[in-house]
């Protein structure tokens, strides 16, 4: 028997966050301060947050920790700098902790490695004194509705592991936070011998075990994630070939010049918000380079001497194959078979492989796949893109009173730095802004809220997929 049809109260939260990635995280560490600052203010009411993550334990791209591999933002570019300096969750009181902060300063460097700065993000979300359930996917939000309106949401996950009961949240906005989906090419499915970059690591160290050794790599992508992988398995695995397969002449350098990484700016989020679609554009065309399909500049040249130096030696165990793309990689046994085709000339070569590298990218996920009948209410762009206000909340129908944020996603309203790291603190705190100003009384009693049920049959197919 559902809650409601006891006729008892379930609390509702202010905001429930899906997913708890570096976004959701700076924003629960937002509303721990504000909440903070709240305490001496009397009679004020606090934010009440909870989030749920898929993962059992905090984790960030663990597949990319690459002993040698960098930030490619400052360290100042943390959780909860630029929006509040002062803070006790910066990067620079995690270095204090850590008994490391001088040491960091000597090296004169503003970019930690990737695995220091994971352990950074690790650290905070451990500090973090809000309600995070870990190993929780969530499998369906209902709408709660009052006189014909939607006024919360029920937030439905289920036990990752299968073993416990699922777990309900009610509340009145919801902050999606789920991240990245990793893509991969028409027709090609990833296993234990196709990997994307985001399973780099513990797929090469399971490869690392079996016999016979690898002898051969390919990797596809001419982005910072393909020129890592390159650079990973040509060192790891010092008796293989490794096929660096990239669409251009070589790999193309980022422009991270002090003008340039303007476009980072909080700033240049208000400039491309308000911009025309022709400007929008022209501004993606100019700027591209400081993010898309580039790589350091260090790293190429290091990749380059590589190949030089065999080439001087009379080996080649780094090829690259530029002005060419994959046409096929079909499972074939315990190895690949792929065909690389020239985009010059069209000839075709096979390539039998023991492992496929595909650092194809990443896509945004539409949110109206977890949102289900919520989602009709949502307003949509001339390409059906959903409209997002500069708030990060989507507009929606005047049906729809709860909130909908989207921390990520908003690249085609909110520009190249919307989503990335470099925004994430000053965008947590225009999220918990808005919704501090839409602030309503946080009980919702069943009986005077009445939405549909969801019965325990339509939980069973949602909790066994």
């Amino acid at each position: 028997m559902s809650e409601e049809a006891s006729g008892g109260q379930r609390s509702v939260h202010d905001l429930v966050g899906v997913g708890f990635g570096p976004s959701n995280l700076a924003l629960a560490i937002a509303i721990a301060e504000h909440n903070e600052e709240l305490r001496r203010t009397p009679g004020a009411r606090a934010v009440n947050a909870a989030f749920v993550e898929r993962q059992p334990r905090f984790g960030w791209h663990r597949g990319m920790l690459l002993a040698d591999a960098t930030m490619q933002v400052s360290f100042l570019k943390d959780l909860v700098t630029l929006r509040n300096p002062r803070s006790d969750f910066s990067f620079l009181s995690y270095l204090q902790s850590r008994d490391r902060l001088i040491d960091f300063i000597n090296q004169k460097n503003f970019f930690p490695s990737r695995m220091e700065f994971h352990d950074y993000l690790q650290w905070a979300a451990d500090r973090v004194d809000g309600d995070v359930a870990y190993g929780r996917e969530v499998v369906a939000i209902h709408p709660v509705v009052r006189g014909g309106e939607i006024v919360s949401f029920d937030v439905v996950a289920r036990d990752a592991t299968g073993t416990g009961e699922p777990l309900v949240r009610r509340t009145r906005n919801l902050v999606l936070g789920t991240g990245l989906v990793p893509h991969l090419p028409d027709g090609v499915s990833a296993d234990d011998r196709i990997w994307h970059t985001r399973d780099l690591l513990p797929s090469a160290e399971r490869l690392r075990t079996m016999s016979p050794a690898p002898s051969r790599f390919m990797v596809v992508g001419a982005g910072q994630s393909a020129a890592e992988a390159v650079d990973y398995l040509h060192r790891e695995f010092p008796e293989a070939e490794v096929c660096a397969v990239i669409t251009r002449y070589g790999y193309s350098p980022a422009d991270d010049s002090a003008f340039a990484n303007r476009v980072f700016d909080p700033a240049a989020v208000d400039d491309y918000f308000v911009a025309s679609p022709q400007v929008k554009q022209m501004i993606m065309s100019y700027h591209g380079n400081t993010n898309y399909s580039v790589v350091d500049h260090d790293l190429i040249e290091d990749l380059y001497r590589r190949v030089y130096q065999e080439k001087v030696r009379g080996e080649q165990r780094l090829r690259l194959l530029n002005v060419s793309r994959v046409e096929e990689a079909v499972r074939s046994g315990d190895r690949v078979r792929t065909v690389v085709e020239s985009m010059i000339t069209g000839e075709r070569t096979a390539l039998d492989v023991d492992a496929v590298v595909f650092a194809t990218g990443y896509r945004t996920p539409d949110p109206s796949w977890l949102l289900g009948e919520i989602a009709a209410e949502f307003r949509r762009d001339d390409t059906g893109q959903v409209v997002v206000a500069r708030d990060y909340r989507i507009e929606t129908t005047s049906r729809l009173r709860a909130g909908v944020y989207l921390q990520g996603g908003t690249e085609h309203t909110h520009g190249i730095s919307s989503s990335l790291l470099s925004n994430t603190s000053v965008r947590s705190a225009e999220i918990l802004d808005s919704i501090v100003s839409h602030d309503e009384p946080a009980a919702d009693p069943i009986g005077v809220a009445a939405r549909r049920p969801v019965s325990v049959d339509e939980l069973v197919p949602l909790l066994s997929k």
